[in-house]
C-alpha cells in the first residue's frame, strides 16, 4: 500500500519538477529565444515539400537495390583479394 503512494508521489513531483522547468524557461531570455527558435523551425518544417509515398518508396528501393549491388561487388573484391594473397603465399588449396 505505501509503496503504491510513494509511486504517486515521484510522479507528482516529476510533473511538478517539469512544470517549474517549464516556467523557468518562459520566464527567462534563453527560454524564450529557445520557445522562438522552436516556433521559426516548426514554421520553417511546415514549408518543405515533403516527397510523395510513392518518391518515398522509389527511393528507398534504388538505395537499398545498391546496397545490394555494393555488397556484391565487395564480396567478389574480398573473395579475390584473399585468393590472390593465398596464391601469393602459395598456400592455395588444390
Amino acid at each position: 500500500h505505501f509503496s503504491e503512494i510513494a509511486q504517486v508521489l515521484r510522479v507528482l513531483m516529476v510533473l511538478g519538477g517539469l512544470l517549474a522547468a517549464a516556467g523557468v524557461a518562459w520566464l527567462t531570455e534563453p527560454g524564450k529565444e529557445l520557445f522562438a527558435f522552436a516556433q521559426e523551425a516548426w514554421q520553417e518544417a511546415a514549408k518543405v515539400s515533403w516527397p510523395t509515398r510513392k518518391e518515398t518508396i522509389q527511393t528507398t528501393a534504388i538505395v537499398f537495390a545498391f546496397a545490394v549491388v555494393m555488397a556484391i561487388f565487395l564480396f567478389a573484391v574480398d573473395t579475390s583479394l584473399a585468393w590472390l594473397v593465398k596464391l601469393a603465399t602459395g598456400r592455395v588449396e588444390s
